[in-house]
């Protein structure tokens, strides 16, 4: 079988980032119906989870030395989409999204504490810019005080959650891909039973059509835009995969702008753009990351 054209999987790339850029709105609609984040999030993933059992359960033979790794993948994982999900739900969609693109710099701190990776300079630059732009999409030297809300809380977690599943997954090599995918599901779902219990939150009389809908994003929408991201990522350098996937970032931006309602100060737009353009000088940093020198094995 024949590779994939560059042009194909680059398209499929860009298709997937404008399905995730664009999953606010029925999230924001799920709300409009009575549902809360908790339960669109169960019912969404943990459906999908659930049924992905089998399929993780068939390569137990693989995972079965390294199900420390699978466990971890599938809590990390499954808060960075629960938290994602019910900040979108709750918050300003334009201030989520640029709080959540801040992974990078977990990514990068999270690289050289844990994997200790050599950072170049330009990587340590982005990370001071993306700082820089928190600090001004939370007010700036205007703000009276930072204090965060329960969104910018959640979006500030999914993006560290997101970067340390990227780290796990890069650590876990002895796990299957397939298996490393339907964690996250399986983890979402068990993460938001959880938080739906602890809160005493039940499932809400709605018409059956709204309970079809929120199985079809978990179905098709969340699975679409899952599968359509691996194959994009698979295909591509890591480096151009990086920058494609940051339409994510502006198709979100742009339509919560243009058909969601929501404005952005100027203050805001800096600081977007400096979270944006760390975003960008990570994926296009290709020079390798090798581990520093050890003197004693760190575990792992």
């Amino acid at each position: 079988m024949t590779a994939p054209s560059d042009r194909l999987a680059t398209g499929v790339l860009l298709f997937s980032a404008s399905l995730w850029g664009l999953s606010w709105m029925p999230l924001k609609w799920f709300i409009a119906q009575g549902l809360s984040g908790p339960v669109v999030s169960l019912v969404s993933y943990g459906a999908v989870g659930l049924c992905a059992l089998v399929f993780i359960w068939r390569e137990r033979a693989a995972w079965r030395a390294h199900g420390g790794w699978l466990l971890a993948l599938a809590l990390v994982g499954g808060w960075a989409n629960t938290s994602f999900v019910n900040a979108l739900m709750v918050g300003d969609v334009v201030r989520v999204m640029f709080l959540f693109y801040l992974s990078p710099v977990w990514s990068v701190l999270g690289g050289w504490l844990f994997l200790k990776e050599r950072i170049p300079p330009t990587r340590w630059a982005a990370v001071v810019a993306a700082i820089v732009g928190l600090w001004l999409v939370l007010g700036g030297p205007g703000a009276v005080d930072l204090s965060l809300s329960l969104s910018d809380g959640l979006a500030l977690s999914a993006g560290l959650a997101f970067a340390g599943n990227n780290l796990l997954a890069r650590a876990a090599q002895g796990v299957p891909l397939q298996s490393k995918t339907f964690a996250v599901f399986v983890g979402c779902g068990a993460i938001s039973l959880a938080v739906t219990a602890a809160l005493g939150q039940g499932l809400p009389a709605l018409p059956a059509g709204v309970w079809l809908a929120v199985l079809a994003y978990g179905f098709v929408w969340l699975l679409l835009a899952t599968a359509t991201w691996q194959f994009g990522v698979t295909h591509l350098e890591s480096s151009r995969a990086g920058v494609i996937l940051l339409a994510e970032l502006v198709v979100a931006v742009l339509t919560a702008l243009w058909f969601g309602g929501e404005t952005l100060t100027p203050m805001g737009w800096a600081g977007g753009t400096l979270i944006a353009v760390a975003a960008l000088v990570e994926a296009l940093d290709t020079r390798p990351t090798d581990p520093r020198p050890q003197t004693a094995p760190t575990g792992g």
